[in-house]
């Protein structure tokens, strides 16, 4: 790409485009950032079905109480179903404590999910404002020309002036689309992994064996 070409684009825009051309790269990096996070909670390796995280499920359905020491995934939901089981069993905690525990780290483990998506939503809201401010600028200089121009104005420069005003509008919703467009996406996602633990911790809940304790008989065994 002919960076002196680049230079001149940015240099029509003004300001603001040079500000929304800041903004497209911070975008372009939250989106890595979010994705590498992603892979690392393994959000599409935990997802298939038949994995480790079904397997566990169903041994601890048929009341193998050592199901959560089988799972051994580091994905965010492998920790969440490991950790539901072992406190399913824990003699120590009422049924409702332990539902109180799941649901505190399985919140903390969803906001880990949406972490970034605020910034995103910013992106979202500003680009397009950034735009159109920077339109209103050139707009604004466009007629301050042709007023000093007076009877001599030359449409052609004028229509050359509204033209480059308008760049920075298109070049803030190039930057606004795609920002919602993964604003959604990761959304999705986060929406789907929600759902996929609060069906995992009710299963662990309803379902597989039961703990020992002192108000079971033969608790004191």
């Amino acid at each position: 790409m002919d960076m002196s070409a680049v230079g001149n684009f940015l240099q029509m825009g003004g300001p603001a485009m040079w500000a929304i051309a800041l903004l497209s790269v911070f975008t372009a990096a939250v989106v890595m950032w979010k994705v590498w996070r992603l892979v690392q909670a393994g959000v599409w390796s935990s997802a298939k079905p038949g994995g480790q995280v079904d397997v566990a499920l169903q041994q601890w359905i048929e009341g193998d109480k050592n199901a959560a020491a089988r799972l051994t995934g580091r994905a965010i939901l492998h920790c969440l179903v490991r950790e539901a089981m072992k406190l399913r069993l824990d003699p120590h905690l009422s049924d409702a404590a332990a539902r109180d525990e799941v649901t505190v780290l399985a919140k903390g483990m969803v906001a880990d999910l949406r972490s970034g998506l605020r910034a995103l939503e910013l992106i979202v809201t500003i680009a397009p404002l950034l735009g159109l401010f920077g339109t209103v600028l050139g707009m604004i200089d466009a007629f301050q020309t042709l007023q000093a121009a007076g009877s001599r104005a030359d449409p052609s420069a004028l229509a050359g002036g509204i033209w480059e005003a308008l760049l920075t509008t298109a070049a803030g919703m190039g930057v606004a689309i795609p920002a919602a467009m993964a604003l959604s996406w990761f959304d999705g996602i986060s929406e789907t992994m929600q759902g996929r633990m609060e069906a995992a911790a009710t299963r662990i809940f309803t379902r597989g064996p039961q703990r020992i304790n002192e108000n079971t008989p033969g608790g004191h065994g």
